[in-house]
């Protein structure tokens, strides 16, 4: 078995996770990975959703009867644990929400509907980039299609990095939101941060960070980050599906008005005009997800008990191995930093003229589950003259061994196809 130092107690963590004992396609035990897709989830996460349901159901925030405020308590308790967990200057600033999808569509919506300042229109620019997941495209599209503004991007270079060469060109006195990914999904790239920040403060741009591939790897300060939005989701860090978050500076989400309406997000209704409550519940009409949310809390507590710098130092080694192993595969071709220093625990690559859905069959078939397609970031594919990729994406349980099975599934894949 292969041994490199830096890793975390593999073994033990494993024992937290069940379906990673499962076996699939007779007796062989799942190689499980696709993290970036989502992640799988600790006995812990799945005894305190159980717990929920068990004891504590019932909605939150209006009753007065015991079983309702248990249940408010553990759903804010649930902000609390997100908000120190990206260290959030406030609680008041966390807004859930169904998934990062959603966080990003609301903010698009926000500045669709604001008041100058932050109003976007015809007069205005958005910029994104092109190594976006299409949540972070379509809802910029949607916004410069309703209000006029224009749309711009920062193209890729050959290597699979974010080229800056024109940022004066691109980031200019008429942008109103510059929204970018901190970690790509396909390509793995981590994104200079602080360069575009930079930029977008010289013109008084607001910035919002897709952190969904970042969030369940590393350490995640939003204060750090100096951006005005970040939105990540729960189910790609050991949390339930149906949750997601959006950080916001608090002046701004008490100053942009609210996407969705309808019950809880309230202060007064009349049959003329209604008020709103303030942030976060302005932004979190009617009944929330409520068991998903404390699911989040439980992911956020068993991630913080291992440290999230352990973690990502736990998946720097592994993806380091894993560039090593798969370079040495004949007719393999990562598409983006071949560096480990440069990338997340993400490797998207293509095997000789075998199409990936092919190799993801193949690689299936030996209980190997990866990710095959353009994995939502099309724009990315089409810039590097592909139609998709296979996806290998590393996580806190990952091992060598498993980068190994990899390597010899492919080697599998190859000569099944000649």
């Amino acid at each position: 078995m292969t041994q490199l130092p830096g890793l975390l107690d593999t073994e033990a963590i494993r024992k937290d996770f069940p379906l990673l004992d499962r076996q699939v396609h007779d007796g062989r035990k799942i190689v499980y990975l696709d993290n970036a897709a989502t992640s799988q989830k600790p006995r812990q996460v799945l005894d305190a959703l159980n717990a929920y349901y068990e004891r504590h159901n019932a909605n939150v925030h209006r009753g007065v009867h015991v079983l309702a405020e248990e249940a408010t308590a553990l759903y804010e308790g649930a902000r609390d644990k997100v908000a120190a967990f990206i260290n959030a200057p406030s609680r008041d600033e966390v807004i859930f929400t169904k998934n990062a999808s959603e966080s990003l569509n609301l903010v698009a919506n926000m500045l669709g509907w604001a008041d100058e300042p932050y109003r976007v229109d015809r007069e205005t620019e958005i910029v994104i980039t092109e190594m976006e997941h299409h949540s972070n495209i379509v809802p910029w599209q949607l916004l410069s299609q309703r209000t006029g503004a224009q749309l711009k991007w920062f193209g890729l270079t050959d290597d699979g990095r974010l080229d800056l060469t024109n940022i004066e060109e691109v980031i200019t006195e008429r942008t109103k939101i510059v929204s970018f990914t901190l970690v790509s999904n396909l390509l793995g790239t981590f994104n200079p941060v602080e360069t575009i920040i930079r930029r977008a403060q010289e013109v008084g741009a607001l910035v919002c960070i897709d952190a969904s591939q970042a969030a369940p790897h590393m350490v995640l300060d939003v204060q750090a980050l100096q951006a005005d939005f970040v939105a990540f989701t729960g189910h790609k860090m050991c949390g339930p599906t149906g949750i997601g978050v959006l950080w916001g500076r608090q002046e701004l989400l008490e100053d942009l008005p609210p996407f969705l309406g309808g019950g809880e997000m309230i202060e007064t209704v009349s049959m003329h005009s209604s008020t709103y409550a303030p942030a976060p519940h302005k932004f979190e009409a009617g009944t929330p997800p409520i068991a998903q949310a404390v699911g989040l809390g439980a992911a956020v507590d068993y991630l913080s008990s291992i440290g999230m710098d352990k973690i990502a130092a736990h998946e720097h080694v592994i993806t380091e191995y894993a560039v090593k192993r798969l370079l040495e595969v004949p007719d393999l071709r990562i598409i983006g930093p071949s560096s480990a220093e440069d990338r997340g625990a993400t490797i998207s690559f293509t095997l000789g003229d075998i199409h990936p859905h092919d190799v993801g069959q193949v690689l299936d078939e030996q209980g190997i589950a990866v990710r095959v397609g353009h994995h939502c970031a099309r724009p990315v594919c089409l810039r590097y003259g592909i139609p998709a990729t296979t996806r290998a994406s590393f996580y806190l349980y990952s091992t060598p061994a498993e980068v190994d099975a990899l390597v010899d599934g492919l080697e599998h894949v190859r000569n099944f196809f000649g």
